[in-house]
């Protein structure tokens, strides 16, 4: 009697156990499974960045084709201002449709740093972190692990939000305080869609938006897919150039913009001080030069935007990242970007990239320029 007392009491402990069941290592080893075969996919969500005190939020569409071709669409719904992060086999491109061009990289961009909006990205993190942690929460799996954002140490770690049914529903970048700084919410995942074979070309991007504009006429389309390539060039301190304006193709461009007033970065690094101003007149528009003294000196290029009459593919050296509510060109020693119908310019000979992000962060350009 005693021996089947045991027994019973044995079976309970192993139902109880078999109960509680921690399912969070078997959707992971799925999940990984599921998106390391994926021939095809397109999800779109809502991410917030946060830098300091100001927030900047975005629409995305992502689009995966295997094995090497991407498709990332950015919206900031502040502003309604879309850019296309695109790669092809021809490389990888900064799509700005309204400006009419785009900026080819000479870069390794998904596969440089980890990618908040792309699934191999997120999952491989997790799998490479061997200290990942796992979580059962509230009928969801929570995966935590490191990432690595080069430009930006800050970021350190990654929070996944993952269903049952596979489908990842909230990525979070956090920093060392725990704190995110950026948050992705997925409202819509396809993991089996179908593309056109002209979808991952930037003559199709640029010729949808165009048609759009439009209203469909086709004519006005087909005059924007001639590419041409800017003259202008920057040089920074490894003698390696980048494409910035396009002011000796003045015949190609429209000014967007003029400088109504003079934007300050709001941090400068101690000891630095504005030495020096310039205001010029472009061919298409005007300039600004601030150079800024001390053991951080730097020098800061503001000048109006130019929309491109006939589409234009512009080389530009650096790797393309979110700076401020756009997307730029980072580089060691120079970062490049446009908003607000401005284009800025930040350089220095003695100021690493985390430096120049500080700077930048601090420049707001919402009442920079404005149309006339």
């Amino acid at each position: 009697m005693k021996k089947i007392f045991i027994l019973v009491m044995i079976l309970m402990v192993l139902l109880v156990t078999g109960c509680g069941k921690d399912n969070s290592t078997d959707i992971f080893k799925s999940l990984t499974d599921k998106v390391n075969k994926l021939n095809s996919y397109t999800l779109s969500g809502n991410l917030e960045v946060n830098n300091e005190n100001n927030s900047y939020n975005y629409s995305v569409v992502v689009s995966y084709m295997a094995k090497d071709k991407f498709k990332v669409s950015l919206v900031n719904t502040s502003n309604d201002h879309e850019q296309v992060i695109l790669r092809n086999d021809d490389g990888v491109f900064v799509l700005t449709p309204s400006l009419n061009k785009s900026f080819k990289f000479q870069s390794d961009w998904p596969y440089n740093n980890s990618q908040i909006y792309l699934l191999g990205s997120i999952v491989d993190d997790l799998n490479t972190d061997s200290n990942m942690t796992k979580e059962e929460k509230d009928g969801k799996y929570v995966y935590t692990s490191t990432v690595e954002y080069p430009n930006n140490p800050d970021l350190v770690k990654q929070k996944v939000t993952v269903s049952k049914d596979l489908l990842v529903e909230k990525v979070e970048v956090l920093n060392e305080e725990g704190k995110a700084e950026m948050t992705f919410n997925i409202t819509s995942i396809d993991y089996n869609p179908t593309f056109d074979e002209t979808y991952f070309e930037v003559n199709s991007i640029i010729n949808s938006n165009t048609n759009n504009t439009n209203n469909g006429n086709t004519e006005n389309s087909d005059k924007n897919t001639n590419d041409t390539t800017t003259d202008t060039t920057t040089e920074d301190k490894d003698g390696n150039t980048s494409s910035n304006s396009n002011e000796n193709a003045n015949t190609n461009t429209e000014t967007t913009a003029t400088l109504e007033d003079i934007i300050y970065p709001l941090y400068l690094p101690t000891g630095t001080v504005l030495e020096d101003q310039e205001k010029v007149s472009k061919t298409d528009g005007e300039r600004v030069i601030l150079t800024f003294a001390g053991e951080k000196g730097f020098t800061l290029v503001e000048e109006t935007a130019s929309y491109s009459k006939e589409f234009s593919v512009i080389p530009t050296y650096g790797e393309p990242m979110l700076v401020n509510d756009t997307i730029g060109a980072v580089t060691d020693n120079s970062l490049n970007w446009i908003s607000g119908n401005v284009e800025y310019y930040l350089v220095s000979d003695v100021m690493n990239t985390e430096e120049l992000l500080d700077i930048a962060n601090s420049i707001n350009a919402t009442a920079v320029s404005s149309l006339k």
